[in-house]
């Protein structure tokens, strides 16, 4: 058994997931539980695929963490992306 670090995103209308451990292994799904779901599938059926082929298995090496920080009280609630392309 392995254990693999997974970021789960939340996106505006549904949620992805991937595993930076394994390149190119993530899915999408409407949900919290079914993107959970289909990301253990992903990384599974991921992982079959490289042995079938007699590639190695990527060693799980990354971790997450969460931290708290302070925001100040009158910062926007979502980032604006489009303010920081005119600042280059």
């Amino acid at each position: 058994m392995m254990r693999y670090t997974v970021i789960i995103e939340k996106g505006e209308s549904n949620y992805g997931a991937y595993a930076p451990d394994i390149p190119g292994c993530g899915t999408v799904a409407d949900t919290r539980e079914e993107v959970e779901h289909r990301i253990r599938e992903a990384i599974e059926f991921h992982l079959e695929g490289l042995a079938l082929a007699g590639q190695p298995i990527p060693q799980p090496m990354s971790d997450a963490i969460t931290v708290d920080v302070s925001v100040p009280v009158d910062a926007p609630s979502q980032p604006v992306f489009a303010d920081r392309a005119n600042t280059v």
